[in-house]
């Protein structure tokens, strides 16, 4: 098995919405495609990335899948292919289900090979060839999760809570009241039995401080139906069970948090505590074996549109339940990274400012992040060779990793950029317990700096802290 990392995929791929399904042998990942520093999300066209099961660090390319323009509603490709979801069918075949960005319709696209490419089959209609999403009072459809039962019956789960104009779906006024279900026919577009809403977003019914806002994902485990969601805090995934598809869902926990705000039972909702910056989040579960893991995404370049897929392993308490997974950067590796070699620090899975973390959406976004630290790469969109590391970090400014195998007393050399004075220190704490200091004096070049780790043996994780003026970029680390 190779090294695995949190993002695990290159450095350059930006995939959000994740879903793991495990086809045959190999686990595909299929997602949104987002592009780096773009103004808009899922402006790329999909593609699919595969590893063996029994190793998730090897993830190889599959290429693209499915083009914007292959729909032909969105022949000019104007449209943004939003989260999508795949099936097997009854007859053998795959089946890929998204929704264009706002358009409020489902399309359907259909393969020989879980790794495509897919081809257009038709959008989700009622028996008389109604579109879902074109009658007056239907529920908006958004953010597909589809299943297919052992009884081989196709249940179709989406939902979205927000405002939608009206001209984006034909002029006709949509429900957006929560998380719905549908059964659809063997032909896997046809309704068989019309949406039923599964999850409100308020009222009877709803998940109390924990309310379905978007992002469905299901799986089946054994007897028991198993719904992700992302919830009206939007930077968690939570799940609800049942022992049916189709109602009767009770509550079950966070799984993760991009902040790991909710951690250990905490409900304190103060974002700014939060570990790491927040924004949606959408993914799904992957069981394989005894393990669990739930992917998801983290967002980078200080706003929401280039976010890249990352992943946990679950740990599920003797009643079935699961514990919420902490973020990290060993991710699917699984277990601490050695404690020698080098890193980039684009793994860290915490980052904050001197004066904590921020949404990377909503209302005067780069006003507000103007002082904060954040990660972003050289060059361009799907340049192989760019290197992403952690920039702006000012005075206060911590990346945190977690976790390394410490072993004997190792040196650390730190390679920075950017302008600025002062110390970078270095604990395996984040109170900064007796750190270790390395002075840095910055003129826009990159400069490497070596210091100790003052950091005993076992698993730690480790913390570095910017102590000075200016504005520094933060490279890479070697441990040797």
């Amino acid at each position: 098995m190779g090294q695995g990392c949190n993002p695990f995929l290159p450095s350059w791929e930006y995939i959000p919405d994740g879903e793991p399904h495990l086809f045959g042998d190999r686990v595909y990942l299929y997602g949104s495609h987002d592009r780096f520093n773009a103004p808009m999300f899922c402006q790329n066209d999909y593609v699919c990335w595969s590893a063996p099961a029994d190793d998730l660090t090897d993830w190889h390319m599959e290429g693209v899948i499915y083009r914007k323009n292959q729909d032909p509603k969105n022949r000019l490709g104007v449209r943004l292919l939003f989260a999508p979801d795949v099936t097997q069918g009854p007859d053998g075949r795959f089946y890929l289900y998204y929704a264009f960005d706002l358009m409020g319709i489902m399309g359907v696209a259909v393969s020989e090979a879980p790794a495509g490419p897919y081809t257009f089959l038709d959008h989700v209609h009622y028996p008389d060839g109604t579109l879902w999403g074109r009658r007056p009072g239907d529920h908006f459809p958004f953010d597909p999760a589809v299943l297919t039962d052992e009884d081989q019956r196709v249940w179709l789960y989406s939902g979205y809570v927000g405002d939608v104009p009206s001209i984006s779906t034909g002029g006709k006024k949509l429900k957006t009241e929560g998380g719905v279900v549908l059964e659809l026919e063997k032909d896997m577009v046809t309704i068989r039995q019309e949406p039923k809403l599964l999850f409100p977003k308020e009222g009877d019914g709803a998940f109390e401080n924990h309310a379905f806002f978007e992002a469905s994902s299901i799986r089946r485990d054994g007897d028991r139906y198993i719904f992700v969601y992302s919830s009206q805090h939007n930077h968690e995934l939570c799940y609800a069970v049942s022992d049916r598809p189709d109602g009767g869902f009770t509550f079950g926990g966070t799984l993760v948090d991009q902040g790991d705000l909710f951690l250990d039972g905490n409900q304190d909702i103060d974002e700014s505590k939060g570990l790491n910056y927040l924004g949606n989040n959408h993914g799904g579960l992957l069981h394989l074996g005894e393990d669990w893991y739930i992917f998801y995404h983290r967002q980078t370049n200080r706003h929401s549109y280039s976010r890249q897929a990352c992943a946990e392993k679950l740990t599920l308490n003797p009643d079935g339940s699961f514990q919420q997974a902490e973020v990290t950067s060993c991710g699917l590796n699984g277990g601490p990274l050695p404690g020698k070699g080098k890193y980039g620090t684009y793994i860290a899975c915490n980052l904050w400012s001197k004066d904590g973390v921020e949404r990377v959406d909503g209302p005067n976004v780069k006003k507000r992040l103007e002082a904060h630290p954040y990660f972003t790469q050289t060059g361009r969109d799907r340049e192989e060779d760019g290197d992403q590391y952690i920039a702006n970090m000012r005075d206060g400014a911590t990346a945190g990793f977690k976790y390394f195998q410490i072993t004997g007393a190792p040196r650390v050399k730190l390679e920075l950029g950017g302008f600025g004075s002062g110390t970078m220190q270095i604990s395996d704490t984040p109170a900064f317990d007796h750190p270790s200091v390395i002075h840095c004096n910055l003129d826009g070049k990159r400069t490497v700096c070596k210091g100790v780790l003052p950091v005993s043996n076992g698993v730690k994780a480790l913390y570095f802290r910017y102590r000075g003026n200016g504005a520094i970029d933060f490279h890479s680390f070697e441990l040797y």
